[in-house]
Protein backbone atom coordinates (compact mmCIF):
# COMPACT_ATOMS: atom_id res chain seq x y z
CA UNK A 1 0.00 0.00 0.00
CA UNK A 2 2.85 2.17 0.65
CA UNK A 3 4.82 1.41 -2.11
CA UNK A 4 1.18 2.22 -4.30
CA UNK A 5 1.05 5.53 -2.54
CA UNK A 6 4.45 6.32 -3.27
CA UNK A 7 4.44 5.47 -6.95
CA UNK A 8 0.73 7.34 -7.46
CA UNK A 9 2.17 10.57 -5.84
CA UNK A 10 5.59 10.23 -7.93
CA UNK A 11 3.00 10.26 -10.89
CA UNK A 12 1.27 13.35 -9.25
CA UNK A 13 4.16 15.45 -8.99
CA UNK A 14 5.16 14.16 -12.91
CA UNK A 15 1.71 15.88 -13.91
CA UNK A 16 1.97 18.45 -16.82
CA UNK A 17 -0.73 20.40 -14.66
CA UNK A 18 0.65 20.21 -11.60
CA UNK A 19 4.22 21.83 -13.00
CA UNK A 20 2.65 24.32 -15.31
CA UNK A 21 0.48 24.96 -11.89
CA UNK A 22 4.18 25.56 -10.06
CA UNK A 23 5.79 27.38 -12.77
CA UNK A 24 3.12 29.84 -13.17
CA UNK A 25 2.68 30.52 -8.89
CA UNK A 26 6.04 30.86 -8.75
CA UNK A 27 5.80 33.24 -11.51
CA UNK A 28 3.26 35.09 -9.48
CA UNK A 29 4.99 34.93 -6.20
CA UNK A 30 8.44 35.96 -6.88
CA UNK A 31 7.42 39.69 -8.46
CA UNK A 32 5.59 39.98 -4.86
CA UNK A 33 8.47 39.54 -3.58
CA UNK A 34 10.70 41.55 -5.42
CA UNK A 35 7.67 44.26 -5.06
CA UNK A 36 8.17 44.01 -1.73
CA UNK A 37 12.04 44.58 -1.62
CA UNK A 38 11.34 47.55 -3.69
CA UNK A 39 8.70 48.99 -1.49
CA UNK A 40 11.01 48.37 1.55
CA UNK A 41 13.91 49.22 0.02
CA UNK A 42 12.48 52.58 -1.47
CA UNK A 43 10.85 53.80 1.96
CA UNK A 44 14.00 53.15 3.67
CA UNK A 45 15.70 54.78 1.32
CA UNK A 46 13.74 57.94 1.19
CA UNK A 47 13.63 57.86 4.53
CA UNK A 48 17.16 58.25 5.00
CA UNK A 49 17.55 60.73 2.28
CA UNK A 50 15.13 62.98 3.96
CA UNK A 51 16.09 62.97 7.42
CA UNK A 52 19.83 63.44 6.08
CA UNK A 53 18.82 66.64 3.88
CA UNK A 54 17.02 67.82 7.02
CA UNK A 55 19.95 67.72 9.32
CA UNK A 56 23.01 68.84 6.52
CA UNK A 57 20.32 71.90 5.94
CA UNK A 58 20.50 72.61 9.83
CA UNK A 59 24.11 71.96 10.29
CA UNK A 60 24.76 74.20 7.42
CA UNK A 61 22.63 77.12 9.01
CA UNK A 62 25.07 76.33 12.49
CA UNK A 63 28.27 76.57 10.13
CA UNK A 64 28.81 80.63 9.37
CA UNK A 65 27.86 81.03 13.06
CA UNK A 66 31.31 78.69 13.91
CA UNK A 67 33.05 80.11 11.53
CA UNK A 68 32.12 83.82 12.58
CA UNK A 69 32.22 83.40 16.80
CA UNK A 70 35.87 81.71 16.03
CA UNK A 71 34.54 78.50 17.42
CA UNK A 72 36.89 76.18 15.20
CA UNK A 73 39.75 78.46 16.62
CA UNK A 74 38.88 77.51 19.98
CA UNK A 75 36.88 80.99 20.99
CA UNK A 76 34.20 80.16 23.49
CA UNK A 77 30.93 81.25 22.31
CA UNK A 78 27.61 79.79 24.34
CA UNK A 79 25.57 80.65 21.64
CA UNK A 80 27.26 78.20 19.12
CA UNK A 81 27.35 75.81 21.83
CA UNK A 82 23.18 75.93 22.15
CA UNK A 83 23.43 76.07 18.53
CA UNK A 84 25.21 72.30 18.72
CA UNK A 85 23.12 71.10 21.98
CA UNK A 86 19.76 72.11 20.20
CA UNK A 87 21.34 70.16 16.97
CA UNK A 88 21.75 67.10 18.89
CA UNK A 89 18.47 67.22 20.88
CA UNK A 90 16.29 67.68 18.30
CA UNK A 91 17.75 64.48 16.71
CA UNK A 92 18.78 62.54 19.76
CA UNK A 93 21.61 61.88 18.39
CA UNK A 94 25.56 63.39 18.83
CA UNK A 95 27.67 66.58 17.61
CA UNK A 96 31.04 66.68 17.22
CA UNK A 97 33.20 69.81 15.82
CA UNK A 98 36.14 69.27 14.25
CA UNK A 99 39.31 72.01 13.47
CA UNK A 100 41.85 71.98 10.77
CA UNK A 101 44.40 69.83 12.95
CA UNK A 102 41.56 67.29 13.23
CA UNK A 103 41.02 67.99 17.13
CA UNK A 104 37.82 67.37 18.21
CA UNK A 105 36.93 71.11 19.87
CA UNK A 106 33.45 70.08 20.96
CA UNK A 107 31.55 66.62 21.55
CA UNK A 108 28.14 67.23 23.04
CA UNK A 109 28.65 63.90 24.59
CA UNK A 110 31.60 64.84 26.25
CA UNK A 111 33.24 61.72 25.76
CA UNK A 112 36.26 62.84 22.58
CA UNK A 113 37.31 66.32 23.14
CA UNK A 114 40.69 67.10 22.41
CA UNK A 115 41.74 63.53 20.54
CA UNK A 116 42.52 63.85 16.78
CA UNK A 117 40.38 61.88 14.79
CA UNK A 118 42.02 60.48 11.08
CA UNK A 119 39.56 58.41 9.08
CA UNK A 120 38.79 58.72 4.98
CA UNK A 121 35.75 60.31 5.45
CA UNK A 122 37.41 63.06 7.57
CA UNK A 123 39.64 63.70 5.11
CA UNK A 124 37.28 63.66 1.95
CA UNK A 125 35.40 66.15 3.53
CA UNK A 126 38.18 69.06 4.27
CA UNK A 127 38.02 68.65 0.42
CA UNK A 128 34.79 70.07 0.28
CA UNK A 129 32.53 67.31 0.14
CA UNK A 130 29.54 67.02 1.96
CA UNK A 131 29.40 62.83 3.37
CA UNK A 132 26.72 60.47 4.32
CA UNK A 133 27.01 57.17 6.07
CA UNK A 134 23.55 54.98 6.89
CA UNK A 135 24.81 51.58 8.96
CA UNK A 136 21.84 49.62 8.70
CA UNK A 137 23.19 46.77 10.90
CA UNK A 138 24.48 49.80 13.91
CA UNK A 139 21.19 51.69 13.38
CA UNK A 140 22.76 55.03 13.03
CA UNK A 141 23.03 57.77 10.32
CA UNK A 142 26.69 59.79 9.93
CA UNK A 143 26.29 62.86 8.30
CA UNK A 144 29.44 65.01 8.03
CA UNK A 145 29.35 68.67 7.10
CA UNK A 146 32.81 70.84 6.18
CA UNK A 147 32.54 74.45 8.09
CA UNK A 148 34.28 77.32 5.62
CA UNK A 149 35.82 80.61 7.17
CA UNK A 150 33.92 83.80 6.94
CA UNK A 151 36.46 85.21 4.99
CA UNK A 152 34.84 84.46 1.39
CA UNK A 153 37.57 82.57 0.21
CA UNK A 154 35.66 78.95 0.72
CA UNK A 155 38.72 78.05 2.88
CA UNK A 156 37.37 74.81 5.11
CA UNK A 157 37.63 75.49 8.17
CA UNK A 158 36.32 72.88 10.35
CA UNK A 159 33.81 69.71 10.11
CA UNK A 160 30.57 68.76 11.67
CA UNK A 161 29.74 64.84 12.09
CA UNK A 162 26.27 64.38 13.94
CA UNK A 163 24.85 61.47 13.74
CA UNK A 164 21.56 60.37 14.66
CA UNK A 165 19.73 56.76 15.73
CA UNK A 166 17.57 55.27 12.71
CA UNK A 167 15.41 53.48 14.87
CA UNK A 168 12.40 55.67 14.04
CA UNK A 169 13.24 54.94 10.32
CA UNK A 170 13.50 50.82 11.27
CA UNK A 171 10.15 50.70 13.21
CA UNK A 172 8.97 52.57 10.28
CA UNK A 173 9.90 50.26 8.07
CA UNK A 174 8.60 47.32 10.29
CA UNK A 175 5.04 48.40 9.76
CA UNK A 176 5.10 48.91 6.38
CA UNK A 177 6.42 45.71 6.26
CA UNK A 178 3.47 44.18 7.93
CA UNK A 179 1.19 45.80 5.26
CA UNK A 180 3.11 44.97 2.52
CA UNK A 181 2.94 41.56 3.66
CA UNK A 182 -0.99 41.71 4.06
CA UNK A 183 -0.97 42.61 0.39
CA UNK A 184 1.43 39.95 -0.96
CA UNK A 185 -0.45 37.27 1.15
CA UNK A 186 -3.28 38.45 -0.79
CA UNK A 187 -1.17 38.56 -3.95
CA UNK A 188 0.11 35.22 -3.49
CA UNK A 189 -3.19 33.94 -3.20
CA UNK A 190 -4.81 35.15 -6.12
CA UNK A 191 -1.80 34.01 -8.06
CA UNK A 192 -2.38 30.63 -6.88
CA UNK A 193 -5.90 30.99 -8.29
CA UNK A 194 -4.83 32.67 -11.67
CA UNK A 195 -2.00 29.54 -11.78
CA UNK A 196 -4.63 26.80 -10.91
CA UNK A 197 -6.93 28.07 -13.45
CA UNK A 198 -4.56 28.71 -16.25
CA UNK A 199 -2.75 25.00 -15.63
CA UNK A 200 -6.24 23.60 -16.35
CA UNK A 201 -6.70 25.83 -19.14
CA UNK A 202 -3.06 24.78 -20.23
CA UNK A 203 -4.07 21.05 -19.90
CA UNK A 204 -7.09 21.11 -21.10
CA UNK A 205 -6.21 20.24 -24.84
CA UNK A 206 -3.93 17.74 -23.28
CA UNK A 207 -6.96 16.28 -21.74
CA UNK A 208 -9.20 16.46 -24.61
CA UNK A 209 -6.11 14.32 -26.62
CA UNK A 210 -5.87 11.69 -24.37
CA UNK A 211 -10.15 11.68 -23.58
CA UNK A 212 -9.81 10.84 -27.67
CA UNK A 213 -7.51 8.43 -27.16
CA UNK A 214 -9.64 6.58 -24.59
CA UNK A 215 -13.10 6.72 -26.55
CA UNK A 216 -11.59 5.13 -29.64
CA UNK A 217 -12.12 1.34 -28.55
CA UNK A 218 -11.56 1.03 -32.46
CA UNK A 219 -9.16 3.25 -33.30
CA UNK A 220 -8.61 1.90 -36.36
CA UNK A 221 -11.79 3.40 -37.65
CA UNK A 222 -10.96 7.18 -38.20
CA UNK A 223 -8.57 10.18 -37.63
CA UNK A 224 -8.41 12.69 -34.28
CA UNK A 225 -7.97 16.52 -34.54
CA UNK A 226 -6.93 18.72 -31.45
CA UNK A 227 -6.08 22.08 -33.16
CA UNK A 228 -6.06 23.78 -30.09
CA UNK A 229 -2.19 23.90 -29.58
CA UNK A 230 0.67 23.24 -32.51
CA UNK A 231 1.63 20.21 -30.18
CA UNK A 232 -1.32 18.66 -29.87
CA UNK A 233 -2.10 18.93 -33.44
CA UNK A 234 1.43 17.27 -33.82
CA UNK A 235 0.69 14.53 -31.06
CA UNK A 236 -2.63 13.94 -33.28
CA UNK A 237 -1.18 14.08 -36.48
CA UNK A 238 2.17 11.59 -35.65
CA UNK A 239 -1.01 9.34 -34.37
CA UNK A 240 -3.38 9.42 -37.41
CA UNK A 241 -0.29 8.37 -39.24
CA UNK A 242 0.40 5.67 -36.97
CA UNK A 243 -3.18 4.61 -37.26
CA UNK A 244 -2.85 4.98 -41.20
CA UNK A 245 -0.03 2.24 -40.51
CA UNK A 246 -1.28 -0.15 -38.20
CA UNK A 247 -4.90 0.06 -40.27
CA UNK A 248 -2.83 -1.15 -43.18
CA UNK A 249 -0.76 -3.97 -41.08
CA UNK A 250 -3.82 -5.07 -39.60
CA UNK A 251 -5.36 -5.16 -43.49
CA UNK A 252 -2.19 -6.72 -45.06
CA UNK A 253 -2.22 -9.36 -41.65
CA UNK A 254 -5.82 -10.07 -42.24
CA UNK A 255 -5.36 -10.80 -46.30
CA UNK A 256 -1.66 -12.92 -45.04
CA UNK A 257 -3.78 -15.22 -43.23
CA UNK A 258 -6.46 -15.60 -45.59
CA UNK A 259 -3.95 -16.54 -48.23
CA UNK A 260 -1.76 -18.63 -46.15
CA UNK A 261 -5.63 -20.18 -44.70
CA UNK A 262 -6.59 -20.62 -48.48
CA UNK A 263 -2.74 -21.98 -49.94
CA UNK A 264 -2.40 -24.35 -47.66
CA UNK A 265 -6.43 -25.37 -47.88
CA UNK A 266 -5.86 -26.02 -51.50
CA UNK A 267 -3.58 -28.53 -52.19
CA UNK A 268 -5.28 -30.37 -49.20
CA UNK A 269 -9.07 -30.43 -51.17
CA UNK A 270 -7.12 -31.51 -54.09
CA UNK A 271 -5.87 -34.57 -52.09
CA UNK A 272 -9.39 -34.87 -50.53
CA UNK A 273 -11.10 -34.98 -53.88
CA UNK A 274 -8.23 -37.56 -55.35
CA UNK A 275 -8.36 -40.00 -52.33
CA UNK A 276 -12.09 -39.70 -52.51
CA UNK A 277 -12.67 -40.65 -55.87
CA UNK A 278 -10.22 -43.50 -55.34
CA UNK A 279 -11.90 -44.70 -52.23
CA UNK A 280 -15.60 -44.44 -54.46
CA UNK A 281 -14.19 -47.10 -57.29
CA UNK A 282 -13.86 -50.54 -55.79
CA UNK A 283 -11.68 -51.52 -58.88
CA UNK A 284 -9.70 -48.95 -59.69
CA UNK A 285 -7.37 -49.27 -62.74
CA UNK A 286 -3.59 -49.53 -62.23
CA UNK A 287 -2.88 -46.73 -64.89
CA UNK A 288 -5.82 -44.06 -63.23
CA UNK A 289 -4.60 -45.28 -59.85
CA UNK A 290 -1.32 -44.29 -60.60
CA UNK A 291 -1.93 -41.18 -62.01
CA UNK A 292 -4.17 -40.30 -59.27
CA UNK A 293 -1.48 -40.79 -56.92
CA UNK A 294 0.89 -38.51 -59.03
CA UNK A 295 -1.45 -36.03 -58.93
CA UNK A 296 -1.41 -36.16 -54.87
CA UNK A 297 2.38 -36.12 -54.80
CA UNK A 298 2.44 -33.26 -56.45
CA UNK A 299 -0.34 -31.87 -54.17
CA UNK A 300 1.64 -32.87 -51.10
CA UNK A 301 5.28 -31.65 -52.70
CA UNK A 302 2.87 -28.10 -53.45
CA UNK A 303 2.03 -28.32 -49.72
CA UNK A 304 5.53 -28.35 -48.58
CA UNK A 305 6.96 -25.72 -50.69
CA UNK A 306 4.47 -23.34 -49.36
CA UNK A 307 5.56 -24.84 -45.58
CA UNK A 308 8.77 -24.35 -46.38
CA UNK A 309 8.44 -20.62 -47.75
CA UNK A 310 5.94 -19.65 -44.84
CA UNK A 311 9.25 -20.93 -42.50
CA UNK A 312 11.98 -19.06 -44.23
CA UNK A 313 9.56 -16.12 -44.19
CA UNK A 314 8.87 -15.86 -40.91
CA UNK A 315 12.62 -16.69 -40.15
CA UNK A 316 14.08 -13.75 -41.99
CA UNK A 317 10.75 -11.18 -40.72
CA UNK A 318 12.49 -11.70 -36.89
CA UNK A 319 14.38 -8.59 -36.25
CA UNK A 320 17.37 -10.75 -34.40
CA UNK A 321 17.53 -13.63 -37.15
CA UNK A 322 20.97 -15.40 -36.83
CA UNK A 323 22.90 -14.57 -40.33
CA UNK A 324 26.28 -16.62 -41.22
CA UNK A 325 28.18 -13.97 -42.13
CA UNK A 326 31.41 -15.09 -44.09
CA UNK A 327 33.48 -13.93 -46.76
CA UNK A 328 31.93 -15.40 -49.63
CA UNK A 329 32.84 -15.63 -53.66
CA UNK A 330 29.84 -14.26 -55.40
CA UNK A 331 30.76 -15.32 -58.95
CA UNK A 332 30.66 -19.03 -57.90
CA UNK A 333 27.52 -18.46 -55.37
CA UNK A 334 25.46 -17.44 -58.92
CA UNK A 335 27.72 -20.02 -60.89
CA UNK A 336 25.65 -22.86 -58.39
CA UNK A 337 22.38 -20.82 -59.10
CA UNK A 338 22.71 -20.81 -62.49
CA UNK A 339 24.06 -24.53 -62.96
CA UNK A 340 20.68 -25.87 -60.49
CA UNK A 341 18.19 -23.94 -62.70
CA UNK A 342 19.96 -24.42 -66.25
CA UNK A 343 17.58 -27.54 -66.20
CA UNK A 344 14.28 -26.12 -65.91
CA UNK A 345 15.57 -23.29 -67.74
CA UNK A 346 16.24 -26.00 -71.11
CA UNK A 347 12.84 -27.47 -70.71
CA UNK A 348 11.68 -24.00 -71.99
CA UNK A 349 14.36 -24.08 -74.18
CA UNK A 350 15.34 -20.19 -72.66
CA UNK A 351 18.68 -19.60 -72.77
CA UNK A 352 20.32 -18.79 -69.10
CA UNK A 353 23.40 -16.32 -69.46
CA UNK A 354 26.19 -14.98 -66.67
CA UNK A 355 28.19 -11.94 -67.15
CA UNK A 356 30.40 -11.05 -64.89
CA UNK A 357 33.65 -8.24 -65.63
CA UNK A 358 35.49 -8.69 -62.45
CA UNK A 359 35.51 -11.29 -58.90
CA UNK A 360 33.48 -9.77 -56.56
CA UNK A 361 33.77 -11.47 -52.68
CA UNK A 362 31.54 -10.30 -50.10
CA UNK A 363 30.28 -10.85 -46.74
CA UNK A 364 26.93 -12.32 -46.70
CA UNK A 365 25.01 -15.13 -45.78
CA UNK A 366 25.23 -17.95 -48.25
CA UNK A 367 22.31 -19.43 -47.49
CA UNK A 368 19.54 -16.58 -47.72
CA UNK A 369 21.22 -14.58 -50.58
CA UNK A 370 21.31 -17.62 -52.56
CA UNK A 371 17.84 -17.88 -51.61
CA UNK A 372 17.15 -14.77 -52.86
CA UNK A 373 18.62 -14.62 -55.99
CA UNK A 374 17.49 -17.98 -57.03
CA UNK A 375 13.66 -16.78 -56.59
CA UNK A 376 14.89 -13.98 -58.77
CA UNK A 377 15.93 -16.35 -61.77
CA UNK A 378 13.54 -18.97 -61.19
CA UNK A 379 10.54 -16.40 -61.69
CA UNK A 380 12.23 -14.95 -64.75
CA UNK A 381 12.42 -18.62 -65.87
CA UNK A 382 8.50 -19.19 -65.05
CA UNK A 383 7.07 -15.98 -66.41
CA UNK A 384 9.21 -16.00 -69.76
CA UNK A 385 8.60 -16.83 -73.46
CA UNK A 386 9.36 -20.00 -75.32
CA UNK A 387 12.75 -19.93 -76.95
CA UNK A 388 13.42 -16.54 -74.75
CA UNK A 389 16.51 -15.91 -72.30
CA UNK A 390 17.32 -14.52 -68.98
CA UNK A 391 21.06 -12.45 -68.37
CA UNK A 392 22.40 -12.64 -64.89
CA UNK A 393 24.50 -9.58 -64.50
CA UNK A 394 27.93 -9.14 -61.64
CA UNK A 395 29.26 -5.75 -60.91
CA UNK A 396 31.20 -3.82 -58.10
CA UNK A 397 32.02 -0.45 -56.89
CA UNK A 398 33.93 0.70 -54.05
CA UNK A 399 31.44 0.08 -51.59
CA UNK A 400 28.20 -2.19 -52.87
CA UNK A 401 28.12 -4.82 -55.49
CA UNK A 402 25.07 -5.47 -57.84
CA UNK A 403 23.27 -8.45 -59.34
CA UNK A 404 20.81 -7.72 -62.33
CA UNK A 405 18.39 -10.18 -63.56
CA UNK A 406 16.94 -9.39 -66.92
CA UNK A 407 14.21 -11.46 -68.90
CA UNK A 408 12.26 -11.41 -71.69
CA UNK A 409 9.18 -12.47 -70.57
CA UNK A 410 5.72 -11.33 -70.42
CA UNK A 411 6.73 -8.30 -68.44
CA UNK A 412 4.74 -6.49 -64.95
CA UNK A 413 1.68 -4.13 -65.64
CA UNK A 414 2.83 -0.62 -63.51
CA UNK A 415 -0.08 -0.90 -61.84
CA UNK A 416 1.08 -3.97 -60.36
CA UNK A 417 4.83 -3.37 -59.37
CA UNK A 418 4.91 -1.57 -56.13
CA UNK A 419 2.94 -4.52 -54.80
CA UNK A 420 4.62 -7.62 -56.34
CA UNK A 421 6.85 -8.20 -53.07
CA UNK A 422 3.96 -8.43 -50.69
CA UNK A 423 3.12 -11.89 -49.40
CA UNK A 424 0.87 -14.18 -51.61
CA UNK A 425 0.46 -11.15 -54.38
CA UNK A 426 -0.08 -12.45 -57.90
CA UNK A 427 -0.14 -10.52 -60.93
CA UNK A 428 -1.76 -12.91 -63.09
CA UNK A 429 -3.69 -15.92 -60.77
CA UNK A 430 -4.69 -18.54 -63.01
CA UNK A 431 -1.41 -17.78 -64.81
CA UNK A 432 0.09 -18.10 -61.70
CA UNK A 433 -1.20 -21.41 -61.16
CA UNK A 434 -0.36 -22.93 -64.45
CA UNK A 435 3.08 -22.78 -63.75
CA UNK A 436 3.04 -23.62 -59.98
CA UNK A 437 4.51 -20.93 -56.89
CA UNK A 438 3.38 -19.73 -53.56
CA UNK A 439 3.57 -15.89 -53.90
CA UNK A 440 6.44 -16.11 -51.32
CA UNK A 441 9.39 -16.10 -53.39
CA UNK A 442 9.42 -12.17 -53.67
CA UNK A 443 8.71 -11.85 -50.69
CA UNK A 444 11.38 -14.05 -49.40
CA UNK A 445 14.25 -11.87 -51.66
CA UNK A 446 13.08 -8.35 -50.52
CA UNK A 447 13.75 -10.22 -46.81
CA UNK A 448 16.64 -11.27 -47.50
CA UNK A 449 17.76 -8.03 -49.25
CA UNK A 450 16.83 -6.04 -46.37
CA UNK A 451 18.50 -8.41 -43.83
CA UNK A 452 21.58 -7.52 -45.44
CA UNK A 453 21.01 -3.67 -45.73
CA UNK A 454 20.78 -3.48 -49.23
CA UNK A 455 18.04 -2.96 -51.91
CA UNK A 456 16.35 -4.88 -54.95
CA UNK A 457 14.29 -2.73 -57.28
CA UNK A 458 12.42 -3.91 -60.55
CA UNK A 459 11.70 -2.06 -63.73
CA UNK A 460 9.29 -3.85 -66.09
CA UNK A 461 7.09 -3.09 -69.19
CA UNK A 462 4.19 -5.05 -69.88
CA UNK A 463 5.08 -7.09 -72.88
CA UNK A 464 8.98 -6.14 -73.19
CA UNK A 465 10.56 -8.42 -70.15
CA UNK A 466 11.14 -7.23 -66.99
CA UNK A 467 15.07 -6.07 -64.56
CA UNK A 468 15.40 -7.05 -60.98
CA UNK A 469 18.39 -4.81 -59.54
CA UNK A 470 19.96 -5.78 -55.96
CA UNK A 471 22.32 -3.80 -54.17
CA UNK A 472 23.96 -5.34 -51.16
CA UNK A 473 27.20 -3.47 -49.25
CA UNK A 474 30.33 -5.81 -49.63
CA UNK A 475 31.07 -5.12 -45.91
CA UNK A 476 28.40 -6.65 -43.73
CA UNK A 477 27.51 -4.13 -40.84
CA UNK A 478 26.07 -5.43 -37.42
CA UNK A 479 22.75 -3.28 -36.04
CA UNK A 480 23.65 -2.19 -32.80
CA UNK A 481 20.00 -2.81 -30.54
Amino acid sequence: MASSVRKNRGIHWKSLRVQLFLILLLVGIIPTYILKYGILHGYEEQSVNQRSSLIRSRAQMISPLLAETGYLSDQPSEESDTQLEQLADIWNGRVVVINRSFRIIRDTFGLDEGKVIVAPEVLRSFSGESATNYNRNARFLEITVPVASGSGDDLIEGLMIISVPTDEIREGRAKLSSTVLILQAVLIFFSALAAAYASRLLVRPFDKLTASFDDKGGFLDEDISIPDYTETQMVASAYNRMRARLSAQEESRQEFVSNVSHELKTPLTSMKVLADSLLAQEEVPNELYRDFMVDITEEIDRESKIINDLLSLVKMDRKAQNLTIKETNINNLIDLILKRLRPIAARQNIDLLMENDRPVTAEVDETSLTLAISNLVENAIKYNRPDGWVRVSLNMDNTFFFVRVEDSGIGIPEEDQKFIFERFYRVDKSHSREIGGTGLGLAITRQAVLAHHGAVRVYSREGEGTTFTIRIPLRFVEENN
